[in-house]
């Protein structure tokens, strides 16, 4: 399709996802060749549940993203999120960005004494709260229940590393001052817990829940199991309701991906091509459904179309295209010229899913 070229909007009566056949490929008995299935076309909600549940899909779900210039608002916020998931890409789940922040400052923990600044947020005054439970209701409002909406937030220890004044403030304070940056990890949990539930119950079907630290280049495993992990948990508690929950283990290298297996959600998200494991090595230790495939840095944001397509293939081959949501590892840069993304996004209409 051509640059610019709008796709039909998801909902609206435009276009209906049931009328177009699909091919999908069933690989027979050894000796007996392949048979073609027929699918109707699947809506995007069908598409990702089925890839989820490890049932077969018409092609493989997509889903690439960037962070977009934020003016503040919910409404902002969701239009920025509908043109670039639903007009412009057709993707088949929109991400709604962390673009209206937590209310702690960046680099404002200069001491151990600060974390006692971290408090309970007033759920029916804050800014954070009411703006982002609006962006989650617009979406909804425009794309009806055809297109999954998934919100993305910051784990506790995530939002305490933003928060802290450098990283070894922060591995400091964990050291010599470990009560206080517990009681601060907790509050933010807490804190986490309930923004999550309200952003489900105002309509979206999960969270894209981006933790950080969960790697040995920044903690040893037995820091992380004490300041990171338990926050986690209690966090996630509030997506009890959501179908559609996506752990992103942010890293480049030495992921503690292990420690991270049982979680409660149902997709895995990583950067496979930058960090490790593969998208096979990962298929051997866990039975969730997978997130992965295209290097953030490589020729998704970079070209050429060449090898967008053929780390796809590769992806599909990895994981037989079960279970697994083709997407990029994590965020290509925001400069990124959107004429590779276009490609990426035709090439998964091009790409045979075989069935066993």
């Amino acid at each position: 399709m051509p640059q610019g070229t709008r796709y039909p909007r998801c909902g609206t009566g435009q276009f209906d996802h049931h009328t177009k056949e699909t091919n999908v490929m069933s690989t027979g008995s050894p000796g007996r060749g392949s048979s073609p299935l027929r699918f109707d076309e699947m809506s995007r909600t069908e598409r990702v549940m089925a890839a989820v549940r490890g049932e077969p899909v018409d092609r493989l779900p997509v889903c690439f993203w960037h962070h977009f210039p934020a003016d503040g608002t919910g409404r902002g916020l969701a239009e920025a999120t509908l043109r670039f998931f639903d007009e412009e890409f057709d993707l088949d789940i929109a991400k709604m960005m962390p673009d209206i922040p937590y209310p702690l400052p960046n680099r404002s923990i200069r001491k151990a004494a600060d974390w006692r600044l971290v408090e309970p947020i007033d759920r029916d005054r804050s800014r954070f709260f009411a703006q982002r439970t609006e962006a989650v209701q617009v979406l909804r409002d425009e794309l009806g229940f055809e297109t999954p909406i998934i919100v993305t937030l910051f784990s506790p220890l995530a939002e305490a590393m933003y928060a802290a004044y450098d990283q070894d403030r922060l591995l400091t304070d964990m050291r010599e001052a470990p009560i206080l940056v517990h009681e601060a990890l907790s509050t933010i949990a807490e804190n986490l817990r309930a923004h999550i539930r309200d952003v489900i119950d105002a309509g979206a079907d999960g969270v894209f829940f981006a933790i950080q630290g969960c790697s040995t280049a920044i903690m040893p495993e037995t820091q992380y199991r004490e300041f990171g992990r338990p926050y986690d948990l209690i966090a996630l508690q509030g997506a009890i309701n959501g179908w559609l929950n996506v752990l992103h283990v942010h890293g480049e290298r030495d992921l503690m991906f292990d420690q991270v297996l049982d979680y409660p959600v149902q997709v895995l998200s990583w950067s496979d091509r930058l960090a490790g494991p593969s998208l096979r090595e990962a298929r051997v230790i866990t039975s969730k459904c997978l997130m992965g495939g295209w290097h953030e840095f490589g020729a998704l944001s970079n070209g050429p179309e060449e090898k967008i397509l053929e780390e796809a293939k590769d992806a599909l081959a990895q994981t037989a295209g079960r279970k697994f949501i083709l997407a990029n590892g994590c965020s290509v840069p925001d400069e990124t010229d959107h004429r590779w993304l276009q490609y990426a996004r035709e090439v998964v209409d091009e790409l045979e899913v075989d069935q066993g």
